[in-house]
C-alpha cells in the first residue's frame, strides 16, 4: 500500500511510518520542518505547507491512505496566538487535503483523520462509546480551556465532514493518549515522574485516565483500512479506563517504585504555568470506550493497564 501521512513528523507519525515501512508499505510523510526533509532510511518525506495545494497534492493520487495527523501541538499554554493556531492548523491542512483528493484522479480509497477523544464530556458516572458518548464542553464548573479544546475537536471533524470525496471513507479517530516507550512520548513524560518519586496521585485521583498501547493503536489502524464498511467516529482507546490514582499506582508497582508523591490541583497549576502547558490533560475525567471496535470483534492485545505498564516498562528499558 502507499501511505501518505500529512503531518508525520512527530512522535504519532514516526510510530505510523515505523509500521507501515516495517510491513513493506511506501510510507510518505508531508512535512513543514526543513530539518526534516533529508531522506529517511524507510520513508519518503516531502515538503507541503499544510494550508495551500502544491507538489504534494500528486502524492494523494493513486494512495491507499491517507492519514491526517498535521496540527499544532496543543503542549503549551492556551495563549490567543496559540489557540488561533492550533485551530488554524487543523482546519486548513483538513480543507486543503480535501482539496488534494477531490481533484486526484484516483482518490486515496481511506481518510484517516486525527480527532481525540478530548471531545468527550468529562464524567465519572458512565463511560462514552460512540453512539452514548456525551460531548463535552456543557460542563459545569469547567475551564474555559476545556471548551476551548472541545471547539477545536468539534471544528476539526465537521472540517472532514465538509469535505465533498465522496470515492474516499472517511474515518475520525477518537484516540486515547497513546503509549509507547519512545523518548519524548506521554509515557516517557509519566515514567519521568515515577522514577523521580513524583508518580503520585495528580488532584483528588477520581479522574479517568483513557489509554491505549501503541501495539493496539497500530493494530486498529490496520484493522479500520481493512474494513471498508466502517466510517465516521471510531473511539481507540482500551476497553478499560481507570481513575487516575490507580493508573499511577499500577505504574508505579509496574516500575517498582516505593512511593509517589502526590500533587494537589493547585500543585499541578503551578507545574504547567512553569512547563508553559496546560493541566487538561492531567486534570479532566477522560473515560471513554471503544464501542465499535469491540461490537465488531476487535482484540485488543493489551487490555488491561498492569500487564501494559509492565510491558512498556520491560521495553523502556530495553531502549537503555
Amino acid at each position: 500500500m502507499r501511505v501518505v501521512l500529512p503531518g508525520g513528523s512527530g512522535h504519532l507519525g514516526t510510530l505510523i511510518a515505523r509500521a507501515c515501512a516495517a510491513r513493506g508499505d511506501d510510507v510518505v510523510v508531508l512535512s513543514r520542518q526543513p530539518a526534516l526533509r533529508r531522506p529517511q532510511p524507510d520513508w519518503r518525506i516531502v515538503d507541503w505547507d499544510g494550508r495551500t495545494l502544491g507538489p504534494w497534492a500528486g502524492e494523494l493520487d493513486g494512495a491507499d491512505v491517507v492519514f491526517n495527523l498535521a496540527g499544532r501541538s496543543v503542549n503549551c499554554r492556551y495563549t490567543q496566538a496559540n489557540r488561533r493556531e492550533i485551530l488554524e492548523s487543523r482546519l486548513a491542512s483538513t480543507k486543503v487535503l480535501g482539496e488534494a483528493a477531490a481533484r486526484a484522479r484516483t482518490p486515496p480509497r481511506i481518510w484517516l483523520q486525527s480527532s481525540t477523544a478530548t471531545i468527550y464530556a468529562h464524567r465519572y458516572d458512565a463511560a462514552n462509546d460512540e453512539t452514548h458518548g456525551v460531548l463535552g464542553g456543557q460542563e459545569p464548573r469547567a475551564p474555559e480551556t476545556w471548551r476551548f479544546s472541545i471547539d477545536v475537536a468539534t471544528s476539526w471533524e465537521r472540517e472532514l465532514d465538509n469535505a465533498e470525496t465522496p470515492r474516499t471513507r472517511k474515518v475520525k479517530l477518537r484516540s486515547a493518549v497513546i503509549l509507547s516507550p519512545d523518548r519524548g512520548g506521554i509515557f516517557d513524560t509519566l515514567l519521568a515522574l515515577v522514577r523521580r518519586g513524583l508518580g503520585g496521585t495528580s488532584g483528588d485521583g477520581r479522574q479517568y485516565v483513557s489509554w491505549v498501547h501503541d501495539a493496539d493503536f497500530v493494530r486498529a489502524i490496520a484493522w479500520l483500512i481493512e474494513h471498508d464498511d466502517v466510517t465516521g467516529a471510531v473511539n481507540i482507546a482500551s476497553p478499560n479506563p481507570l481513575p487516575n490514582a490507580a493508573f499511577m499506582r499500577e505504574l508505579r508497582e509496574a516500575w517498582g517504585a516505593p512511593i509517589g508523591l502526590p500533587a494537589t490541583a493547585w500543585m499541578l497549576e503551578i507545574g504547567a504555568w512553569l512547563m508553559r502547558t496546560e493541566t487538561e490533560l492531567i486534570l479532566k475525567s477522560r473515560r471513554v470506550v471503544p464501542g465499535l471496535l469491540l461490537s465488531r470483534g476487535f482484540e485488543f492485545n493489551h487490555p488491561h493497564w498492569p500487564e501494559a505498564a509492565a510491558d512498556l516498562c520491560g521495553r523502556w528499558r530495553a531502549h537503555g
